[in-house]
């Protein structure tokens, strides 16, 4: 399911769609929006579906992941800084909500941002005014956001990790995207897209699925969701010799598949880390924040390691 400015979304799943006739009537207003559900499941697809319908849709969608970014780098993106502001703010820079003017932001992973920033990003929405970093000057700003989790924020509020006003600020229009392994019918459509998709990319003659590569399909799991869905297509076409694809040509995760529980002698030490991370995950419920903490690394490590774990075939 690829990003576009059209904020097209592709299924044949009754609550997706109730889901999408939810977004149409929620497009033309100010409303906060706070998409909610795992990683890889289309939450900015569906922020942008919500821009492209709005009437600010003329205007570019902004958006900035909150995991990605350490605590001062994000205040800056966020709300831009003066000219000597702090070593090496040279020149004056207009921050993310600024550059959103009259458009559509969208906070992704809002979930991570740190509570001193919680506080000024309450101000920003209730009051829609902002000052720069090192600046006195207060910047009135017209800006409709969207915010997405794949987190429980009101177990968060409740162990005092998120701001309960934001919360509520941030939940006028709660929405929840269901995880892949419960829209068996999208798992159909969105596999047969992504096979024509990789076909046309990697100039292939078009291959299909026959009923028992697609039944394997539709029984797997999918804990990457969507994104790991396109991921073990596109492996199973560049692979696969055949026009139609088999049960054994469809390309899960061999890893993921595997029935081992334990490290065992011979496991190369890229594999022991794969294995590591994998069961964290799945111990924190794909929590990456928490699986981060209990691996002793960074969340953006985290990130980094799982986009590698997935493009591998």
């Amino acid at each position: 399911m690829s990003k576009n400015a059209l904020g097209v979304l592709y299924t044949a799943d009754p609550i997706m769609k109730n889901l999408l006739e939810v977004a149409e009537n929620v497009a033309s207003s100010k409303a906060t929006v706070l998409i909610q559900g795992e990683s890889g499941t289309g939450k900015e697809l569906l922020a942008r579906y919500i821009h492209a319908r709005s009437p600010r849709c003329q205007r570019k969608f902004i958006a900035i992941n909150c995991a990605a970014l350490p605590e001062g780098l994000l205040e800056s993106e966020l709300f831009g800084y003066e000219k000597g502001a702090f070593t090496g703010a040279e020149q004056k820079k207009l921050g993310k909500f600024e550059l959103a003017q009259d458009s559509t932001f969208l906070l992704d992973e809002i979930s991570e941002m740190p509570l001193l920033l919680q506080a000024k990003i309450l101000r920003v929405l209730q009051e829609g005014e902002l000052e720069r970093l090192g600046g006195q000057i207060v910047t009135k700003i017209n800006v409709r956001i969207l915010a997405t989790t794949n987190r429980d924020l009101r177990q968060m509020v409740h162990q005092g990790l998120f701001r309960e006003d934001l919360y509520y600020r941030l939940n006028v229009v709660p929405m929840y995207v269901p995880p892949l392994r419960e829209r068996l019918k999208d798992i159909e459509l969105l596999a047969k897209l992504f096979l024509e998709i990789s076909c046309v990319e990697n100039q292939l003659p078009i291959k299909d699925l026959n009923a028992a590569a697609l039944e394997k399909l539709q029984s797997w799991s999918w804990p990457g969701n969507i994104r790991e869905l396109q991921n073990a297509v596109e492996r199973s076409v560049l692979l696969c010799p055949h026009k139609t694809l088999s049960p054994q040509d469809i390309l899960i995760d061999n890893f993921k598949e595997s029935k081992k529980e334990a490290i065992t002698v011979g496991m190369s030490l890229e594999d022991v880390e794969k294995w590591l991370i994998l069961k964290t995950l799945e111990l924190t419920s794909q929590n990456r924040s928490k699986a981060a903490q209990l691996l002793g690394i960074s969340v953006r490590t985290l990130r980094n390691k799982m986009s590698l774990y997935m493009r591998e075939v």
